[in-house]
C-alpha cells in the first residue's frame, strides 16, 4: 500500500480539476509532479531527521573524536564511515572537525573516512532515495557510499601524507571537553530542534530541486540525455563526476533530479556518481579544506575521491539491472 497515494490524488485534483490544466499536457505533467513530490519529500525528511537526531544525540563531536582517536586502521575506517552516517556535518564544519580529529590523534586515513562519509551518506540523501526508488536503491547507495569512504580513507592513510597538513593545525591543543549525558526529554527536544533547523535550511533546496526536476519531467524529451549520458556511453560516469565537482548543493537539491534524469535515459549509476561528486567533492568544500591541508594533500584527496566514486558509478550501472531497476 502506497501511503502517499492520497497526496498523488490531491496533486492531480489540484492540477487538472482546480487549476484546469489538460491531462497529458507538458505544464500539467510538470505541475502535478511538483505538487506531489514537495509535500511527500518534506514529510519523509522531517520524520527521518527526527529519528536520526535521536541517534546523533549519542554522538556529539567531542565523543566522536574520542572514539576515533583510539581506533586503528581498517577498524577505525569502518567506524569512522559509520559515524559519518549518523553525524552528517556540512562542509562549513569541515575545518573545525578536521582540526579536532588531528589534534586528538585520529589517524589521517580514519579522518578522511569520516569526512567522505559525513556529507555523502546522510539522512537527507537516504530518505529522498527511499521515497523515490525504494529500499533497494537507498540501501545500495548507503553501502556504496560507505565503501567509498572506507576505501578512500584506507588509501589516504597508506600514502603517508601527514606532513601535508598545515603546520598550525598540528600545533593546536584543544584539550578534552566534557561530554554531558542527555535525558530522553532533552534528546527529544534536540530532535525537534534538528527538524526545525535542518528542514528549515534545506527546504528551499528541496523545492528548487523538485522544480527543476518537474520542468525536466514535463518538457525534456525522453531521449535527450540518453545519447550523452546513457548506458551506452562508456565515459558517461567519469564525465558526470567531473561535471559534479565544480557544483555545490546539498543532497536535498540533487536527489530530486535523480528520478527525472533516470526517467530521461541516464543510467542510475551515472546519476548517483554525479550526486556523490556534488555532495562529497564540491569545489566550495575544497576551498574550505585548503585552510587545513596543503595543495598536495588536497589534490590527492580529490584524485582518490574521483577514482572511487567513478568505480562505484560503474558498479551501480552493472548491479542495478540485476535488482530489477
Amino acid at each position: 500500500m502506497d501511503v502517499f497515494a492520497p497526496l498523488e490524488r490531491l496533486a492531480e485534483w489540484m492540477t487538472y480539476d482546480v487549476i484546469g490544466l489538460a491531462r497529458g499536457s507538458k505544464l500539467g505533467s510538470a505541475l502535478a509532479f511538483f505538487l506531489y513530490d514537495v509535500p511527500k519529500i518534506l514529510i519523509l525528511l522531517a520524520v527521518v531527521v527526527f529519528a536520526v537526531a535521536i541517534v546523533r544525540s549519542f554522538f556529539p563531536p567531542e565523543r566522536t573524536r574520542k572514539y576515533l582517536s583510539h581506533s586503528k586502521e581498517y577498524v577505525g575506517n569502518v567506524l569512522a564511515a559509520l559515524l559519518g552516517v549518523v553525524t552528517p556535518f556540512c562542509s562549513c564544519s569541515a575545518v573545525p572537525l578536521f582540526i579536532g580529529f588531528v589534534e586528538s590523534g585520529v589517524p589521517l586515513g580514519v579522518t578522511f573516512s569520516f569526512l567522505i562519509s559525513s556529507p555523502m551518506v546522510n539522512e537527507v540523501a537516504l530518505v529522498l532515495l527511499l521515497g523515490m526508488f525504494g529500499w533497494k536503491i537507498a540501501g545500495l547507495y548507503m553501502a556504496s557510499g560507505l565503501a567509498v569512504a572506507i576505501v578512500g580513507g584506507i588509501v589516504m592513510g597508506r600514502l603517508g601524507l601527514e606532513d601535508e597538513i598545515e603546520e598550525y593545525v598540528r600545533s593546536i591543543r584543544m584539550g578534552e571537553a566534557e561530554v554531558p549525558t542527555m535525558t530522553w526529554s532533552e534528546r527529544t527536544a534536540y530532535a525537534r530542534a534538528s527538524v526545525r533547523d535542518i528542514v528549515g535550511k534545506v527546504w528551499p533546496y528541496v523545492v528548487g530541486g523538485i522544480a527543476v526536476g518537474a520542468f525536466m519531467h514535463g518538457y525534456v524529451p525522453a531521449d535527450a540525455l540518453a545519447g550523452v549520458a546513457g548506458p551506452r556511453n562508456p565515459f558517461a560516469v567519469p564525465a558526470a563526476v567531473l561535471v559534479g565537482i565544480p557544483l555545490y548543493s546539498s543532497a536535498a537539491g540533487i536527489v530530486p533530479l535523480v528520478s527525472v534524469l533516470t526517467d530521461k535515459g541516464m543510467a542510475m549509476g551515472t546519476v548517483l556518481a554525479f550526486m556523490m561528486a556534488v555532495t562529497a567533492l564540491s569545489l566550495p568544500e575544497f576551498v574550505i579544506l585548503r585552510k587545513v591541508m596543503k595543495p598536495k594533500l588536497l589534490a590527492v584527496y580529490a584524485a582518490v575521491g574521483f577514482v572511487t566514486i567513478t568505480v562505484t558509478g560503474y558498479l551501480f550501472n552493472w548491479a542495478i539491472p540485476a535488482l530489477g531497476r
